[in-house]
């Protein structure tokens, strides 16, 4: 008998824009991952970029709504978070995923809050940008480039 692996989740910390949680929302239905959003939202969320975003794909995303990032970090195991952040020089690479992790993205104006990056300092990473000049990726798209690296390092 097969058991099931514990789903990833993709964890959004109050995003502001209505696309980027759209596309990602499409990235979790596709991958059968959860999708974590952590309130105040930027948006109301029947705002029809979002729903535009993620198209026809709603039904097949299972999202889980938190009242404030406190709320949701006092009932995780901190060995199963990562912090993504433009302010750690560690790559998303060399983290060792497994079934279970979250992975939690801040929002885009202004990323996760310093005080949560100095706590868990030791579980956050970077997507390496090869031209000093840009800062960060897209919200969506630096879901989709570690969410596609947790899979392929689970998947072995």
């Amino acid at each position: 008998m097969q058991t099931s692996l514990p789903a990833l989740h993709i964890v959004l910390v109050e995003p502001e824009i209505p696309p980027n949680t759209g596309s990602i929302a499409r990235l979790c239905g596709a991958t059968n991952t959860v999708l974590d959003l952590i309130h105040p939202l930027g948006f109301a969320v029947d705002n029809k970029h979002l729903k535009r975003a993620g198209l026809d794909y709603w039904p097949q995303v299972q999202i889980k709504h938190w009242e404030n990032l406190d709320a949701f970090l006092q009932v995780q195991d901190e060995d199963r978070l990562y912090f993504l952040t433009t302010k750690s020089s560690r790559p998303y690479t060399d983290a060792h995923f497994k079934p279970g992790d979250m992975i939690i993205f801040g929002k885009e104006t202004k990323g996760l809050p310093e005080n949560i990056l100095h706590l868990y300092s030791d579980r956050c990473l970077t997507i390496p940008m090869c031209n000093p000049n840009i800062r960060s990726l897209n919200l969506a798209m630096a879901a989709g480039i570690v969410l596609y690296e947790v899979l392929r390092q689970i998947n072995k």
